[in-house]
């Protein structure tokens, strides 16, 4: 069944509205051309003379002519905002964090995407497995970049056994259609103990490096493992030296990109660093922070972002009392910052709280995994000051809701405690502590 392309809401003063199109009405084609998706609409729409086929909610059809500036929009909200079903993912990777999800969650929390449309839209990474020739085409024809690749692994058949996909080998050749028509693309490798890592890793980040500039990044993260494994591929955590290993290989490929190509290409996430016990990188090593979705130079950039507002500020003698809770992995950082503080703002006192993840198993050591009943029964009943800060990440997008549908307003009554959800800036966290 084809999507129907209904109007949500028309923009108040714009040529939709002057043209009398409606929440409810539906377009069917433009410029005679039917829409597959946003990206055929935007395309279309961008000429300074565009015929618009409109179907009212009682199936009247209106021919509008349209004369505007070259790209300038039409002021129309779709129902869709991707005008087309989202793409499902066909794989079966050994390493999926859905698959290591407990039951009795909301349902879109299953939802396993493979959409190169939602790459360029909202940094989704995919696997190419899901792409016709049809949407490289289109890629091409419309210039989607960046695109972000779930790469894995150089080796098809290794890639194929990893992915649970027979065609997920050959689906690498559509990196060099891309690499022609001159798209930039992101990679990503989730790395697996004893499957892709050693040998097969400095294979992987070989082959890619013949990819730059196009391949502008790639990152290398380690596979994520809940306590919901029972029946899936056993997989491993790696361990303090095999996480400094990985971080020396990296950082040789690093040197060796920077003097050849100007950039270092090839980044270890934070965890790669902690794990190992080892500094993160200065922040020009990360070359602009084009992988921060996948927790490369999230801590760093934190650390940067804090200093030069603790920098500017003189400090005071008012009292206050406030608590941070956060992940296993950045509370080091978060409590080095609250020290730093304190130098400032001695009569402030911060109570720094790494929340462990119970829900999830242990090893899952990052803030935005963090449930509200997890946060909760650790919190109880501890010194929690005036007010108690929250990372944004912990909570679903635009709203505030744990991953567990707990509310924050569940959690201040069961905390007796006014909490606040806090930008992911170091400014930000500065100042709402001493606000």
């Amino acid at each position: 069944m084809k999507k129907q392309h209904l109007v949500r809401k028309v923009l108040p003063g714009s040529i939709a509205e002057e043209l009398e199109i409606e929440a409810g009405d539906k377009i069917v084609s433009v410029n005679d051309t039917e829409i597959e998706d946003i990206f055929d609409y935007q395309f279309l729409i961008q000429d300074s003379y565009v015929e618009l086929l409109v179907e009212k909610p009682d199936g009247e059809q209106w021919l509008l002519e349209v004369e505007k500036e070259p790209e300038e929009e039409l002021g129309i909200e779709f129902e869709n905002g991707l005008m087309d079903e989202y793409r499902h993912c066909c794989n079966k990777c050994v390493f999926c964090f859905i698959d290591q999800m407990p039951p009795g969650m909301r349902d879109t929390l299953y939802f396993k995407d493979d959409d190169a449309r939602l790459s360029f839209l909202q940094g989704n990474y995919v696997t190419l497995t899901n792409m016709s020739e049809h949407d490289i085409d289109r890629i091409c024809r419309y210039r989607l970049s960046p695109i972000n690749i779930s790469f894995q692994t150089m080796n098809p058949k290794l890639r194929c056994r990893m992915l649970n996909n027979r065609f997920a080998g050959e689906a690498l050749k559509k990196v060099d259609r891309l690499m022609e028509a001159d798209i930039h693309m992101n990679g990503q490798i989730v790395l697996c103990k004893g499957l892709n890592d050693g040998k097969e890793l400095e294979y992987s980040i070989r082959e890619l490096m013949k990819y730059i500039p196009n391949l502008e990044s790639v990152s290398v993260v380690p596979v994520g493992l809940t306590k919901y494994r029972e029946g899936l591929s056993p997989l491993e955590p790696f361990d303090g030296e095999e996480a400094a290993a990985v971080v020396d290989m990296i950082e040789g490929f690093q040197r060796e990109c920077f003097a050849e190509f100007g950039i270092h290409f090839v980044h270890a996430s934070d965890e790669w660093y902690i794990l190992a016990g080892e500094e993160l990188p200065e922040e020009e090593r990360y070359d602009g922070y084009l992988q921060l979705e996948n927790g490369v130079g999230m801590l760093r950039l934190l650390e940067e972002e804090f200093r030069e507002a603790y920098e500017g500020t003189e400090g005071d003698q008012r009292k206050r009392e406030v608590s941070i809770a956060t992940g296993l992995l950045a509370a080091p950082y978060i409590q080095r910052m609250a020290e730093q503080l304190a130098v400032k703002y001695p009569k402030t006192e911060i109570h720094v709280y790494p929340i462990r993840n119970d829900f999830f198993g242990e090893l899952i050591t990052v803030s935005g995994l963090i449930t509200g009943q997890d946060l909760i029964r650790q919190l109880r009943g501890r010194e929690l000051g005036e007010r108690l800060l929250l990372p944004c990440n912990m909570f679903r997008s635009g709203e505030e809701v744990f991953l567990d549908d707990v509310t924050l307003s569940e959690v201040e009554e069961a905390l007796q405690v006014e909490a606040y959800i806090v930008k992911s800036s170091g400014r930000d966290l500065m100042e709402a502590v001493i606000a």
